[in-house]
């Protein structure tokens, strides 16, 4: 009786769970996140990927990971700040742990350290329009 009852709770638990990331997810995606992959510390060779949703909250990029139980934003970026440095297709592996088709750019900040955000098609579309649209009199700097 009593390992029936820890077995139920433990997976009620898990239910719960399931139930948060799936109401978490579909929440975000339609408030307009869009899929993107991140990787902080690009020039470390053992770096992963972490998968989580984007979203544009006026002048800064937020990155909620999909496994995460916080409720705001795990890294935010500041447009005025941001730039792409480089521009490159996923290598061996890397398909795997990002969005498919993906486009993986190197972004590097005054503020953070260099990152790498991969994305799709069509976020990356977005991911660029929205960077490209900064304020009057600011240049946006790009990768050549």
């Amino acid at each position: 009786m009593e390992i029936t009852l820890v077995v139920l709770v433990v997976l009620l638990g898990l239910a719960v769970v399931a139930f948060w990331y799936s109401f978490r997810w579909g929440r975000m995606r339609r408030q307009g996140g869009v899929s993107v992959a991140l990787r902080w510390d690009p020039d470390n060779a053992r770096a992963g990927w972490h998968l989580g949703l984007g979203r544009y909250e006026g002048e800064v990029f937020a990155w909620y990971r999909v496994w995460s139980l916080r409720t705001g934003p795990d890294r935010v970026f500041e447009r005025e700040t941001l730039m792409i440095a480089d521009r490159r297709d996923p290598v061996g592996t890397e398909a795997y742990a990002v969005p498919s088709d993906a486009t993986v750019l190197r972004c590097e900040s005054a503020l953070q350290e260099p990152i790498e955000i991969a994305m799709g098609p069509d976020a990356l579309t977005g991911f660029l329009s929205w960077l490209e649209s900064a304020p009057p009199g600011r240049q946006v700097p790009r990768a050549s």
